[in-house]
């Protein structure tokens, strides 16, 4: 089995709970923060449904540099859940696509990620993909879920039961 076909499967769980989340955001209050210092919900769920394109990136691209970005700028404001999941399926499609093409050779390549001179990262394109990537949506759509509890709403159930739903596997 290639490196793609594993990760291609964690990949399809994580954006199905990833999108289960993003359909409970209200349209209502995209200005909502718990915290003075935390992203607001709009912004946030923008935010994860925009994250897999930083996985399609690091799939297609040579590395990233912050400080001179080959790609446009993704804008992260919030028209309303709907739009965020359109947004959620483009980006999800486009990193979808470029897993299936990926080899193992491809994702054992360095992937440098800088900040000008600096250096970030400079891991072969699995673990860059891993960290940067897949662990960083999984750890934004539960900060997600957070939002939903602390906002009286509905928390869905993504590895287990949660305390608004029973779970069934997947």
């Amino acid at each position: 089995m290639r490196i793609a076909e594993v990760l291609l499967a964690d990949f399809e769980a994580e954006i199905s709970n990833t999108r289960r989340t993003l359909e409970r955001v209200p349209d209502d209050q995209p200005k909502y923060k718990p915290h003075e210092k935390s992203m607001s919900l709009g912004k946030l769920a923008m935010h994860c449904a925009t994250l897999p394109l930083f996985g399609y990136y690091i799939l297609e691209d040579d590395g990233m540099d912050f400080m001179e970005p080959k790609r446009p700028h993704v804008p992260l404001e919030f028209t309303g859940h709907a739009h965020c999941l359109e947004e959620l399926d483009k980006s999800a499609q486009q990193c979808r696509d470029a897993l299936g093409r990926a080899s193992d050779e491809h994702m054992l390549v360095k992937w440098p990620f800088r900040a000008g001179p600096q250096v970030l990262s400079d891991a072969p394109r699995l673990r860059t993909y891993r960290m940067m990537f897949f662990n960083h949506l999984v750890h934004h759509t539960a900060q997600l879920g957070v939002y939903l509890r602390l906002l009286q709403l509905p928390v869905p159930a993504l590895y287990g039961p949660s305390a608004d739903e029973q779970w069934t596997p997947r």
